[in-house]
């Protein structure tokens, strides 16, 4: 059997709890106006009592006895008063069956009954029930009988059930229109605020197969919307990597391939004999198997980072030492191209927790970079600084530049500035995006930023100690 949806399921359970509760007020109300109805006919069958019995006490001192009321009725119901409320009502009471005048006060005049002074029974209600009430009937001092009312514990007239159905009847229909209204909101509920999540699930379903740009169309501001503005996000961002992954396989197959048909060229060539083994051919092979080799190299190490498994050995280092040695070590670099290289460095020591290894290289791929696309008598300006809790490193060259657009781009995997994807600058593209995973492995921030050099200002900023804040402040 096919399961229910959800919105049938919440329609069945909205529309179950209202009726629940629908059910449960109607009982309650019945069981308070039950109690309530009888209680009133109790309230006021005692006080028809109260107000029989003067004219009781009067007609013993008449009779000096009760025998002239013993299997009387008409007498005895005369004395209760009946035939003045039958005149009250209109109805004259010879005209009046005796039935009739037993319902009087709701069989008020039927449930009272007399007892002599030994409380034995004279006339009326033919037993004594326990919940009875009595009343003494006292003249001149001396109690001569007594007047016993019964209690009422159901409908049992004609006047007394015609109320009380009406009143059930009433109790009856209001609980049906509340069933009805209850049903409507149920239906409202699981068809109006559900169709957004069935959007969703919808979408979901198609993202699932694999259609990355499914969204849903978004009303409201409640939570349900709300979902839905991170579902598209989701399916934005899902949208985005996948594309990435398309360019990243894209990439990674071109990068490959430049050097191996390079290897296969030149492995072909000697075997035909078209080019002889010499020094400069197998120094152009061994250049392109380091190529092919850096570039495994880099893939790997962006694999490790992002599976969390890139190790990091920190120690407390002084990062104006490190500084100066990987600026000593691209001095005869900067000679050749020919470059203007400064260095501006604090005097003291700058302590960082890091892996010194990475740091370097690190460093060493920043300063690689600039050397590579800066034109030659340009210049290179290498400083770094205190700012706050943080050790800053400033690289500025000189042009080219880069359009500050693409700046945010630089750290991305395999981006380059030039359109072409040929080699002749140098750099798989990876560079840069290992640098952006060390600075956050270590707590810290890069950015690129046009440069008043006229190229690009790449900022590198790495938390200090606690010591060396603390030495700071001194």
């Amino acid at each position: 059997m096919k399961r229910f949806g959800i919105t049938t399921r919440v329609f069945l359970a909205v529309l179950a709890i209202a009726a629940f509760a629908v059910l449960a007020m109607g009982w309650a109300t019945h069981l308070s106006f039950s109690r309530g109805f009888f209680g009133y006919l109790n309230e006021q069958q005692l006080a028809r009592m109260e107000s029989s019995l003067p004219r009781l006490k009067k007609a013993f001192k008449e009779h000096q006895s009760w025998e002239f009321v013993r299997d009387r009725p008409d007498v005895w119901f005369r004395l209760l008063g009946a035939e003045q409320t039958m005149i009250e009502l209109g109805v004259p009471p010879p005209e009046a069956e005796m039935d009739v005048i037993a319902s009087d006060l709701l069989g008020a005049g039927r449930r009272m009954m007399l007892l002599d002074s030994q409380r034995l029974r004279v006339i009326g209600f033919p037993f004594m029930m326990p919940e009875s009430q009595e009343r003494a009937i006292v003249v001149d001092g001396q109690t001569v009988g007594w007047l016993v009312i019964a209690p009422v514990q159901a409908a049992t007239d004609e006047a007394a059930l015609r109320f009380l159905g009406g009143q059930l009847k009433a109790v009856m229909w209001v609980g049906l229109a509340a069933l009805v209204a209850a049903a409507l909101v149920a239906w409202w509920v699981a068809k109006g605020l559900l169709a957004p999540v069935r959007r969703v699930a919808a979408a979901t379903h198609r993202l699932a197969a694999g259609d990355y740009g499914a969204e849903v169309v978004v009303q409201g501001h409640d939570e349900v919307a709300q979902l839905g503005q991170d579902f598209n996000q989701l399916s934005r961002a899902l949208a985005r990597n996948e594309q990435m992954r398309r360019d990243f396989m894209a990439d990674i197959s071109h990068e490959l391939r430049t050097p191996l048909a390079v290897l296969r060229g030149e492995l072909e060539a000697i075997e035909d004999g078209v080019h002889p083994m010499t020094p400069e051919l197998l120094q152009l092979l061994q250049t392109e198997v380091a190529t092919l080799g850096q570039l495994v190299q880099d893939l790997h190490e962006l694999a490790l980072a992002d599976a969390g498994a890139l190790t990091y050995r920190k120690e407390d280092l002084d990062l104006v030492t490190l500084v100066a040695q990987e600026a000593q070590a691209f001095t005869a670099a900067c000679e050749e191209r020919p470059l203007r290289f400064e260095v501006v460095l604090p005097a003291g020591d700058m302590t960082v927790s890091a892996d010194a290894s990475r740091l370097h290289q690190l460093l060493h791929n920043l300063l690689d970079n600039s050397i590579r696309y800066t034109h030659p008598a340009g210049v290179l300006r290498l400083s770094l600084r205190r700012a706050g809790e943080d050790a800053v490193i400033d690289l500025e060259d000189s042009p080219p530049g880069v359009d500050p657009t693409l700046l945010p781009r630089l750290f991305e995997r395999f981006f380059r500035v030039e359109g072409s994807r040929g080699r002749a600058g140098g750099g798989s593209g990876l560079g840069l995006a290992i640098c952006r995973s060390i600075v956050e492995a270590h707590g810290g921030h890069i950015l690129a930023r046009p440069s008043s050099l006229g190229g690009i200002w790449i900022e590198l900023r790495l938390p200090l100690t606690r010591r060396a804040m603390e030495g700071s402040h001194e």
